[in-house]
């Protein structure tokens, strides 16, 4: 398969700037942008806006044979159980064809999903083998758009290739605000384990996956971090100077905390790199949270 020389970014938020400050200039690269505000943003970065919304398929004409390799990293609708988001966006990648007929479909889709679609595993530690269990309607809607994909994939010949990312961080995206509210935490015997991933790491991966990646292979893009997330808010708030978080019983979380909140204190497990590192012999920049907050400059 050749190397990507058009590049079709769906979602540019902060892991696709990232991706594009990784590139040089050999490539020609276009984003579907929904917000206005991001169009200057992209411009700034060589970027090509293309304004439109998955959620419109109207507006998504013009993406189809314009890029060889596509990165797909929006997020699914924010109800229902299918997303309607990619399944309007794999109608608008197969809309052209040539003079003879044959449809211009891109080489490769790489779709970044998340690794809540295993749902709770109890603790235990798992590799990309773990048959999926989403327990949650958004998990739902990320599994709809797997198998969405991967099946366009096997009907059309396009390469695809699914990332599933647990918590992404970085210096603008730690729990530094639920910190400084109070916001409590597990006690230990309820605590849950956790997954984490640099940002910088994922956008990495989205890359190198592009190149070694397999068709309908999936890679947990997750790095080394083997820890209970009540540890991982006490980390962060050593590294900030910040009270620890409060310790409550999964009783006492129920009237404390948030819903939302509340789901991903419900789902536990620990998922192991292996496939991402030997098959994809990717290194992570960030092998563990706590590599980066030494690393971070004094605050």
């Amino acid at each position: 398969m050749k190397s990507p020389q058009k590049i079709l970014i769906i979602g540019f938020g902060d892991v696709a700037e990232r991706l594009v400050r990784m590139l040089d200039h050999r490539y020609r690269v276009y984003a579907l942008i929904r917000n206005p505000e991001r169009v200057a943003v992209a411009r700034a970065l060589k970027v090509v806006p293309i304004c439109g919304d998955l959620a419109q398929r109207a507006s998504q004409a013009r993406l189809s044979s314009i890029a060889d390799t596509v990165f797909h990293l929006a997020p699914p609708p924010n109800h229902g159980q299918r997303d309607r988001h990619t399944r309007n966006l794999i109608a608008a990648l197969s809309g052209n064809a040539n003079s003879r007929g044959v449809a211009m479909l891109p080489q490769r889709l790489i779709y970044i999903s998340t690794t809540g679609v295993y749902g709770d595993c109890g603790g235990q530690q798992i590799d990309e083998t773990r048959p999926i269990h989403p327990q949650t309607a958004r998990a739902v809607r990320r599994v709809d758009a797997e198998n969405e994909l991967r099946a366009w994939g096997k009907r059309s010949g396009v390469a695809v290739s699914i990332l599933r990312a647990p918590g992404i961080y970085a210096a603008n995206r730690l729990p530094i605000e639920r910190l400084r509210k109070g916001t409590p935490a597990l006690i230990a015997a309820d605590d849950v384990f956790t997954n984490h991933i640099h940002a910088d790491d994922l956008a990495r991966a989205a890359w190198v996956a592009a190149y070694r990646a397999l068709p309908n292979r999936v890679y947990n893009v997750v790095d080394n971090s083997d820890m209970r997330m009540g540890d991982y808010f006490e980390l962060v708030a050593d590294r900030f100077s910040l009270p620890h978080p409060q310790r409550v019983s999964r009783a006492e979380a129920n009237q404390k905390i948030g819903a939302a909140m509340l789901s991903f204190m419900s789902e536990s497990r620990r998922i192991g790199n292996a496939r991402l590192r030997d098959e994809l012999a990717f290194r992570l920049r960030y092998p563990s949270v706590k590599v980066f907050l030494d690393e971070l400059k004094p605050v």
